[in-house]
């Protein structure tokens, strides 16, 4: 049984509404008082990026810091000392390196239908809402304008180019576009992005920067449905600790740098030579066999995704329509269990 385009709408607006509570404090070796500057808190989107923070948090920091020249660029935010990836989205980050429980949901054979709203709500929830853990929200950052960590970080502009490059350049560039990327995934090129008009592929950044699901859909729609073109893969990158032993096809950071994970990422039909539909379990087994053993239960890891256990039976291609991320990726992260 298909997933209405209603509900698959219904569930996208859901995760684009969800967020996290932030508390950032500026290092204390930046700080030009002898007590800590008062931190900076917010209500932040699950599915942007950081860095549209730093110009706020250098303008609320300036009267603490003690070279309060120093460019909003020049800002970086770890946690725990891991300094975080810039191109990834909060809302992975946070399910990375949070240390927080994921939400738990009943398996399903397909994303929920309308009379499931309830059921829907909490299955892919705002976190901030959801986590019973004491301590866990709001999340606590750390904001830092020197010693920006090279081996780690690639550093950003002044200008913001590099974070726009990162999510709209081609795949040649070293910061390739995720979303170009997707569309060769999905439909075997990147004719749909290519066609994007300059006021088309600004309206798409735009939509990003300012958190506009409106917006972003009206562009979006040309990559995930393109006209006369089928669906022919779905973008998907799985994040796994260090320590699972998995194999993977990239790596974010070397074996003995801080917050170091595993990213593998396939190409993953919509259908099984069978015909019949590939379900996230069934992906999974095909690429790391040795910790999804199983298509159907998960029994050494759990996949998370916007906060939420993802049910092994969930059609994939549901997945991919109506809760990837802003660059068109499904981004997994890995939870061993036990």
């Amino acid at each position: 049984m298909t997933t209405s385009a209603n509900d698959l709408s219904s569930l996208q607006r859901k995760i684009w509404e969800g967020s996290i509570p932030l508390e950032i404090r500026l290092a204390s070796a930046e700080c030009r008082t002898f007590d800590q500057s008062d931190p900076y808190l917010i209500q932040f989107p699950r599915i942007s990026y950081l860095p549209f923070l730093l110009s706020r948090l250098h303008a609320f920091f300036s009267p603490s810091l003690i070279n309060p020249d120093v460019s909003p660029s020049d800002g970086w935010l770890s946690y725990e000392d891991v300094p975080l990836k810039w191109h990834y989205p909060l809302g992975l980050l946070y399910d990375l390196y949070s240390g927080a429980e994921p939400v738990h949901q009943l398996g399903r054979t397909s994303l929920p239908r309308e009379e499931h709203a309830r059921g829907e709500e909490r299955h892919l929830p705002d976190v901030a809402e959801e986590i019973d853990q004491p301590g866990a929200l709001p999340w606590k950052l750390v904001v830092r304008f020197t010693e920006w960590p090279d081996e780690q970080l690639i550093r950003l502009d002044a200008e913001g180019k590099i974070l726009h490059d990162a999510f709209i350049n081609s795949v040649k560039e070293v910061h390739k576009s995720r979303i170009i990327f997707a569309d060769f995934l999905r439909n075997g090129n990147a004719k749909a992005i290519m066609s994007l008009k300059v006021e088309e592929s600004t309206a798409l950044w735009q939509a990003v920067e300012t958190h506009d699901l409106a917006l972003f859909n009206s562009v979006n729609q040309k990559l995930l449905n393109p006209p006369g073109i089928s669906l022919r893969h779905i973008p998907i990158k799985i994040y796994l600790p260090s320590t699972s032993g998995a194999a993977s096809t990239t790596s974010d950071a070397t074996p003995t740098t801080p917050g170091h994970l595993k990213v593998v990422q396939s190409l993953i039909t919509p259908k099984l030579p069978s015909r019949q539909p590939q379900t996230l379990g069934t992906a999974l087994n095909a690429i790391l066999p040795t910790v999804f053993v199983s298509r159907r239960n998960a029994i050494l890891a759990q996949p998370v995704l916007h906060g939420a256990v993802v049910p092994l039976s969930a059609n994939l291609e549901e997945l991919g329509k109506a809760a990837a991320y802003a660059d068109g990726f499904l981004h997994l992260a890995v939870v061993v269990m036990g």
